[in-house]
């Protein structure tokens, strides 16, 4: 060790080691996307830092900070601690059950000393660690035969269980979006396309048993409100026709930054969560939802790439799985606010105001980060 080197030196090489073959566009990527939702926020807020623009960019920071901290850790150790975060996100559900606190008439969060964390968010990712991790050490999962499904049991009760939680809370959405998470991971395991279609099959047959018996009346109402919205402007159709007004008179360039006469005049509701996508689109028009879905497609080609390179199963199932929750929440979310799915409560990554669902995303990316790390 030379005169020069000391703390500077030793720190520098550990940064190095760290973070050697780590994917910085990933995380500018990442970056760029909350940007965009501070950007939203403060204009929604009606050119406001307050009460929702600053939160954001302020959550980011030990947000980013925390992911990269989590990114050095080698996979093989999130392998390990896969089921241990499935049992801690299933604790929370469970706790949310007991001791949840009601907002707008859902039981959905719980608090843990000074923060309120939504537990429904946590276990995406957990679930996702988890079926990765059982598929990494089984065998005999391909192919249409009594095996390969018998395998999928144990990998669908990792599923069910947190899905039957959360839609209990109730929030069907996420129920939903939970479900098709793992079920995507599950695919890219390599079970049969053939299992796929006639499961899917049977859900679709069991939709009119779904819909009667077990959606509640509210759940039901959004159904119909999607195949309708204008039976009910001033109710139940309302948020979406709002949405439908703001995105069709912004043409290709929009109203303008700060102008958007639906969002700052308060007739689009929950504008800073479920339909930011919505004010974007109004103020930039054609243009900015363009580039909203040039970031996201840009981040989820950067994610599947990856997958594809990686040698271990349960990193390439966990990356997979992240790039599932990351489509699967755009396409939703837009989806809805455009009028081509119903009103589900699905955020907007990195985009929408909600600390749980920040840190989750930003979670969800060290795992990928890790993954392609420790490939190298």
């Amino acid at each position: 060790m030379g005169i020069n080197s000391g703390a500077p030196g030793i720190v520098s090489d550990w940064v190095s080691t760290r973070f050697e073959g780590f994917r910085w566009g990933l995380v500018i990527n990442l970056g760029l996307i909350a940007l965009l939702g501070v950007l939203a926020l403060y204009s929604v807020a009606g050119g406001s830092l307050f009460p929702w623009a600053l939160n954001h960019a302020l959550r980011f920071i030990p947000a980013t900070i925390l992911m990269l901290m989590l990114a050095s850790i080698r996979i093989d150790t999130w392998r390990f601690l896969a089921y241990f975060i499935y049992a801690a996100g299933l604790l929370l559900l469970i706790a949310v059950e007991t001791n949840g606190q009601i907002v707008n008439g859902a039981r959905r969060w719980v608090d843990i000393g000074p923060v309120r964390i939504q537990p429904s968010e946590i276990i995406k990712i957990g679930m996702v660690l988890a079926v990765a991790a059982y598929y990494r050490d089984v065998t005999h999962h391909y192919g249409w035969n009594a095996r390969s499904l018998l395998t999928a049991i144990p990998a669908l009760a990792l599923i069910a269980a947190p899905a039957f939680l959360v839609f209990h809370q109730p929030d069907l959405g996420t129920a939903l979006l939970v479900v098709a998470t793992g079920c995507a991971v599950i695919f890219f395991a390599g079970l049969d396309l053939r299992v796929i279609v006639a499961a899917l099959g049977g859900a679709t047959a069991a939709l009119p048993f779904f819909y009667f018996y077990v959606m509640k009346p509210y759940q039901r109402e959004r159904v119909t409100t999607f195949l309708n919205p204008e039976q009910d402007p001033l109710g139940a159709g309302y948020h979406v026709i709002q949405s439908k007004i703001a995105i069709g008179s912004a043409g290709i360039l929009g109203k303008g930054y700060l102008n958007g006469s639906q969002a700052q005049l308060d007739y689009l509701p929950e504008k800073q969560t479920d339909f930011i996508f919505t004010s974007i689109a109004e103020e930039f028009g054609l243009f900015g939802a363009i580039l909203v879905l040039g970031f996201y497609g840009a981040l989820l080609l950067q994610t599947i790439f990856l997958a594809e390179k990686l040698k271990d199963p349960f990193a390439r199932l966990a990356v997979a799985g992240v790039w599932a929750i990351t489509i699967l929440h755009v396409v939703i979310n837009i989806g809805m606010v455009m009028g081509l799915l119903p009103v589900v409560g699905v955020p907007l990554p990195l985009i929408s105001h909600g600390g749980t669902a920040m840190i989750t995303i930003m979670v969800s990316y060290a795992v990928v980060l890790s993954a392609t790390r420790s490939n190298n």
